[in-house]
């Protein structure tokens, strides 16, 4: 046989249950969700799914009244959507790397931009960086997830994990910044000293800063986002 023949092509790519339970790993870049009940996803993730789904756009006063004042201010990007039935559901994020995380009575911070899916289980709120809102386009926010479940978080290529100690503070840049430690809260600071080097429109680097003792995840990428006219 051809290594080229489509019954090749089929057996190199054809789906298969790798009995991973809820949240699978499909490919390396894709998420399998084995629903039998409820999960939310990142609006717009879905890429195909089977057996009977039913999609819902996230309620406007679902979450409560303060989570959609923020969700206001944090524009699209936090947008979620509702997945209830039997089926397998299959989400992408326009390419990115995809980890599947199983909290333990955790919590973690992910950037907005990066969250995929998460298990009903799990207690979320999302988190505008403030002080830096009027320093880059559309500001920077992040979604605290806390309790045991699933999470789907991802990543522009493969992401690094640095360790903070006490004695060893990290800094990254917020666009390259996918996800930290629940103990963690990070300090803005900007360097001026650095700015010819970037083309951002304040002319300065804006820097996180974490210091403690936990963790950051960090992807080889810049992502930047642009605020809504709408």
């Amino acid at each position: 046989m051809s290594k080229y023949s489509i019954e090749e092509f089929l057996k190199q790519t054809e789906q298969e249950d790798k009995g991973q339970g809820l949240f699978e790993l499909e490919t390396p870049r894709m998420l399998e969700v084995n629903l039998e009940g409820q999960v939310w996803a990142k609006a717009g993730s879905m890429i195909s799914y089977n057996g009977n789904i039913k999609f819902e756009r996230e309620g406007l006063f679902e979450h409560g009244l303060g989570k959609t004042f923020k969700k206001a201010f944090t524009g699209e990007g936090a947008s979620l959507m509702k997945a209830t039935g039997n089926g397998k559901l299959y989400l992408a994020d326009e390419g990115k790397k995809v980890i599947v995380l199983d909290l333990r009575n955790d919590v973690i911070h992910v950037n907005g931009n990066d969250l995929l899916a998460f298990e009903p289980s799990i207690k979320w709120d999302i988190k505008l960086m403030k002080r830096i809102a009027g320093m880059m386009a559309g500001g920077l926010f992040n979604v605290r997830c806390e309790g045991t479940g699933m999470i789907a978080i991802t990543s522009h290529y493969e992401p690094l994990t640095l360790r903070v100690t006490p004695d060893r503070p990290v800094i990254t840049d917020p666009n390259a910044t996918v996800a930290w430690s629940g103990n963690l809260q990070p300090e803005f600071q900007t360097d001026i000293t650095l700015k010819t080097f970037f083309g951002r429109g304040s002319g300065e680097s804006i820097q996180m800063r974490f210091e403690g003792d936990g963790f950051v995840v960090v992807q080889p990428y810049e992502e930047v986002y642009f605020k809504s006219n709408s």
